[in-house]
């Protein structure tokens, strides 16, 4: 369900602003939607876990108020990690 230290990294170095950037709103929300990614998919296997539903939707939406908040400050970089994350909006 969680993801691993490594691929945790390989996001942080793929959508880093600045070296040693691990808050950013970019890397957040890139790990926030591979964490979404993959409680998806347990979800679709165990159907009535609901405490996993739960920390789904408030994953959803932190990632939904994080991008809010992106396109409020910095318009380009919103439609940057937008498209570059396949999020539809």
């Amino acid at each position: 369900m969680s993801i691993t230290a490594e691929k945790k990294q390989e996001l942080i170095t793929t959508h880093a602003t600045a070296k040693g950037d691990t808050g950013s709103p970019e890397v957040q929300i890139a790990i926030l939607s591979e964490r979404i990614a993959n409680l998806t998919e347990h979800m679709k296997e165990h159907k009535k876990d609901v405490h996993s539903r739960r920390g789904l939707l408030g994953m959803v939406s932190k990632r939904r108020r994080l991008l809010d908040y992106l396109k409020g400050k910095d318009e380009p970089r919103y439609q940057e990690i937008i498209k570059k994350l396949g999020l539809r909006r």
